[in-house]
Parts: C-alpha cells; structure tokens; sequence
C-alpha cells in the first residue's frame, strides 16, 4: 500500500471531517488490527462481525499511533492527537479504494460466480502476467472488506488487474463491483451457493448479475452460456462474449482432449489437458483476456504456465507424523485457517512450519505480527519460522514459554531441530508463499 496521500486530501475523499496540525502531512498505509500498530501509523477503525476497533482506540494511541480514522461520537479517547472522523469508516475504506483504483491507469478484469472464480482468477492472472505487470486479490480478499484492501495495493507499474468478487447476500456483487469499475466482467455460473441468505437461485442470478450495471459503457460482459439462467444474457444490449460447450457461445469449447475453442471461425488449440469444470474456468479466462485486449499468443501461453493448486493442505503420512502441506501459496486468510485447522488436530506436538506470506506490501508487518497471535490462540506447541518477513512473528513470539520457537532468515538452520522432533510423531502444517519453496523442506527431514 503506498497512498501519498496528505490528510487534507485523505479527508476530501472520505467525506469526513480533519482536525489534525498540520492538514498537509502525508500518510503512506494505515493499519487495522489494534495489537499490530506501533509508533506513527494511522490507525483505521473498522467494525467487524467479532470486534469493534473503535474499542481499542485508547490503546492504538498509548502505542504511539499519530492518526485514528473512526466514525462520529467515537473519537472521546483521541486528545492530542489527529483524528479524521467519517460517518462510516468501511464506507470511508471503500471510497479510499476506488479513488485509489480510478487514479491509476490499468485494464481490470472483475470476476464472479457461484464456483470456479478463483481458478478462473489465477487462469486469468498467468494470461495477464504474459503481457504486463498484473495485480490479482490475495486468497479470500473478495469481500466488501478485502477488495477495498486489494484495490489499494495497485501500483503505477501495473498494467492489468484481476479480481475476484464474493457475495453472501444481495447487494454484496454490487458493493464491490462499484469499486473496481471493471472493464470486463466475468460470470462464471450461478448454482447453489450461500442460499441461506439467498433463498433460491433466481436471487443468485440476480447478485451475480449485479456485476453488469458496474460496467462502463465501453465494458464488455463474459458469461457462461452454458449456464441455463446466464443464458438469459443473450439479450444482454452491450458488448458480450459468451463462452461454454454451447454451440450459442461466442467462444466455443471443443470435446477434444487437450484444451481447444473455436472464436470468430478461427479454432484455437492448447496443449493442456484439463476436466470439464476446468475448461469452462479456462474459457473464461480467455474470454476475459480478449476483453481485455490480449493477444491469442500470450492467452496459450498463460494457460501453459498456469498450474493447478497442489500442495493445498494436502495430508502426507510419514511414520507417525501426519504432514499437512499448503506451500502452494500464502496470504493472511489461508494462514490464519490452517492454523485454525492445525489447532484442532488431536494428535501432538502440533507443529506449524511457517515461510513468509508475500506481496502483503506495508501491511506486511502488520500481518506477520498476526501470525504469532493465531499460532498462540490455536495453541500450536512448536513454531518454524523462516524468512525477512516472518521475523515480526518470531519478535512477538520471544520469550512466551506457551510455544516453543524457532526462528532463521533460512529454514536450513533449525531443519535439523525438525526432524528430530518429527521422529517423535505429532501433526505438522508447512505453509508459506510459493517462492519460499517450502515443499523442498520435505526432502531435507
């Protein structure tokens, strides 16, 4: 996150009110837990499902914070101190965000649908990689909460965006959508997903469809016209592709074995074999790069490089130890759920060997500081830590006798610890950002 934002122009974008010494000082990020803030960071507060951070706004400002954002009537606690108050601090979040997106030039690619949207979004991501510098949503990130988070780390090098959208409730596609104002929206399908809140499937049509009204005029829809309720789409009176096995589909795919699609009369084939949920994700995502305006060369060869998720919480079983490894990718969500899955495990020691999260920019501190916090709330008994990044953790974690610690810029240094200690049995999480190259410490122990 780099906003270079001065207070005064922070406030007129939020639409609150500054009361601060020098209106004209810059801020870079902000920071949203209240146990990770440290002297001169701008705190945000945001109201989640479990906590209120306005409740903790005496404490931000004892740990030296130097601005708190926070809603009206909250702010008694800030005496001396710079306060910027909004009526609605995630709506002030949010309105950051697309200010932050609109003052950037990048084509943007949003992504929605009841299952596949993530493949699709890492499908997409590996095609627009071959063409420019690309920034896609961390793991879960897809909510009114995340995507704000991610739009805000789009930086002037980027040439495209990809970003998934989540929706548990009507009104939730619309939210988001409006903040990424994407070029190309993408609909995968629309099944029975989170009907609990939706009731039945023609409110998912409607949710996931919320997607189309955030488009520009210049905006081109990609949906499934395989999808029997997307189908209706075809009446759709802006620009569209439509892809799917469906002879209807502008982008046709082929019942052949590697991965091949007719579009515009010319047939394209890609040397990957893939099932048929995956050739759906795929054509999506070639759809959407055509939308954007990539070129067929560079589509095949993104698809070529795009790799399916191994090594996602995949169980191993080694002797007595069970290994869990999810050294694929790592973002604050995942870790924090394999933690939370590693903290139920009934065998012990429970051991969690953990790398770097990436790409988390100036939040990365912040999130790293966390992971000692999850891994003393799910009572893990043994921490590996490794990397620049992970040392955050391991300051937190020094000198707390409920864990037992280990820590080294290189996991060479205490693998030898490891598997001393995994001979004895017990369950052990390897997690950590693909370019830790974590699944190499199974072939060390």
């Amino acid at each position: 996150m780099k906003l270079n934002l001065s207070l005064q122009k922070l406030a007129s974008v939020t639409g609150g009110t500054l009361h601060a010494k020098d209106p004209e000082r810059k801020i870079q990020s902000f920071v949203t837990d209240s146990r990770v803030v440290g002297p001169g960071d701008t705190f945000w507060a945001l109201k989640g499902n479990a906590h209120d951070a306005h409740d903790f706004i005496a404490d931000v400002i004892k740990k030296g914070a130097t601005l708190v954002v926070g809603e009206t009537g909250r702010l008694s606690a800030c005496k001396n101190i710079d306060t910027l108050e909004v009526k609605n601090t995630l709506v002030a979040l949010q309105e950051l965000a697309k200010y932050h997106r609109l003052n950037h030039v990048l084509k943007v690619a949003a992504i929605t649908g009841s299952n596949g949207k993530s493949t699709t979004k890492q499908m997409l991501k590996s095609i627009c990689l071959q063409a420019g510098e690309t920034i896609a949503n961390m793991g879960n990130f897809n909510n009114q909460f995340g995507v704000p988070f991610s739009l805000l780390e789009i930086q002037p090098k980027h040439q495209y965006g990809v970003f998934e959208l989540g929706a548990s409730h009507p009104g939730d596609i619309a939210e988001t959508a409006n903040l990424v104002v994407p070029d190309v929206a993408v609909i995968t399908n629309v099944s029975a997903a989170h009907l609990e809140f939706f009731k039945d499937l023609e409110t998912v049509y409607k949710t996931k469809t919320e997607i189309v009204n955030a488009l520009p005029s210049t905006g081109i829809l990609v949906y499934n016209a395989d999808d029997p309720l997307l189908a209706r789409l075809e009446n759709y009176k802006g620009k569209s592709i439509s892809f799917g096995f469906s002879p209807r589909a502008d982008l046709r795919i082929l019942d052949t074995e590697d991965f091949s699609f007719t579009y515009k009369n010319e047939a394209y084939v890609i040397k990957l074999h893939l099932e048929r949920h995956n050739k759906l994700n795929a054509a999506a995502a070639c759809a959407a790069a055509i939308g954007l305006g990539i070129y067929m060369d560079k589509i095949r060869e993104g698809l070529l490089c795009f790799t399916p998720m191994p090594m996602r919480m995949e169980r191993v079983q080694r002797g007595e130890t069970t290994f869990i490894l999810d050294c694929y990718n790592a973002n604050p969500a995942s870790m924090q759920n394999a933690l939370g899955l590693l903290g139920k495990e009934c065998n012990t020691p429970r051991m969690a060997v953990l790398g770097d999260m990436k790409e988390l920019g100036a939040t990365s501190k912040e999130y790293h500081r966390l992971v000692a916090h999850w891994l003393l709330e799910n009572k893990i008994d043994y921490a590996f830590l490794a990397g620049k990044e992970m040392k955050y953790a391991a300051d937190i974690l020094k000198g707390n006798t409920a864990i037992k610690l280990f820590y080294a810029e290189q996991p060479s240094a205490w693998t030898g610890d490891l598997k001393k200690l995994i001979a004895k049995g017990g369950v052990c999480l390897l997690k950590a950002s693909r370019s830790m190259q974590f699944e190499n410490i199974m072939k060390e122990i």
